[in-house]
């Protein structure tokens, strides 16, 4: 699996088999490091073979109540961070207000036994006492596409929870307590000429589809997709379908072109309705004077 903080980075501080820090130490450690460490242990073969529970980890606490936003539209270099509550039930012995302790969400893609990558925040959420054993808390997960996605990780994910006792090494770990989508961000343009325009005349409107490449942090055209020509006249709120492109291929990759014939002012856009590894993405509009 690929974590967010690499096992070999995390290894060469923190062993997969007990990674407690030292009381002195419980203020200071990297957060992100020591959940890292943490799940790697909760998904070894050994602490999978002992599953009985949605709760993987001895200590005692559940999570419910998880709440993340459905879609995420990740580009290629700025760091997307969302935001995530949920509901931590635990025992007595648990001290959310001690430094020992620490909780926080995360999002995996593929199954919570064998994910195929986990994405942890950066710092430990904060949580408010409900009662003795209940607390709400609020989280962040963190997303740095350039180091953490590929293109295959597009898609569907889940969100998880961990509490970590940073003297015992103690553990508590659910997942599959949400899902959400994590999505190649999409751009497109548009442009309608000749501006203007004698009516009866041909405009022709070109644009680009692209999405986000996590493997070359770039954008890149998004071939043979389906995208509508749309249409407002001048003085109308709402755009109205006039007919559907097809983005290029090859050395023409993501680029788009039609012909309509000028009959009246108004404004020309694209809209790309997304995909399931790409969100939805409308140009912004190209206004044509017809005289």
């Amino acid at each position: 699996m690929r974590i967010r903080a690499t096992v070999a980075a995390v290894t060469g501080a923190l062993a997969l088999s007990a990674f407690a820090v030292p009381v002195a130490q419980a203020d200071d450690p990297s957060y992100r490091e020591t959940a890292a460490a943490a799940f790697e242990a909760a998904h070894s073969g050994g602490a999978k073979a002992q599953r009985s529970a949605a709760v993987v980890g001895d200590l005692d606490a559940s999570f419910s109540n998880f709440k993340i936003a459905s879609v995420h539209k990740v580009g290629t270099t700025n760091q997307v961070s969302t935001k995530v509550t949920y509901k931590l039930t635990h025992g007595a012995d648990v001290d959310l207000g001690s430094l020992d302790f620490a909780t926080g969400p995360y999002i995996y893609k593929g199954s919570f036994d064998t994910p195929d990558n986990v994405i942890f925040g950066f710092e430990a959420a904060t949580c408010v006492e409900a009662s003795t054993t209940v607390a709400n808390c609020t989280g962040y997960v963190d997303i740095l596409p350039s180091e953490e996605l590929l293109n295959s990780d597009a898609g569907t994910w889940k969100g998880g929870a961990l509490l970590l006792d940073y003297v015992t090494g103690s553990y508590a770990d659910q997942g599959d307590l949400a899902t959400t989508k994590v999505l190649r961000n999409s751009r497109l343009t548009v442009n309608a000429s000749p501006e203007p325009v004698k009516k009866g005349k041909t405009i022709t409107v070109t644009g680009l589809l692209t999405r986000a490449n996590w493997d070359t942090g770039k954008y890149a055209g998004y071939t043979a997709q389906s995208v509508k020509l749309q249409f407002k006249k001048k003085g109308a709120s709402t755009y109205t379908d006039v007919k559907t492109v097809k983005s290029g291929t090859g050395s023409s990759a993501g680029k788009l072109k039609t012909t309509v014939t000028a009959s009246v002012d108004g404004t020309y856009r694209y809209a790309f309705a997304g995909t399931s590894t790409t969100p939805a993405v409308n140009s912004a509009g190209d206004a044509v004077d017809v005289n």
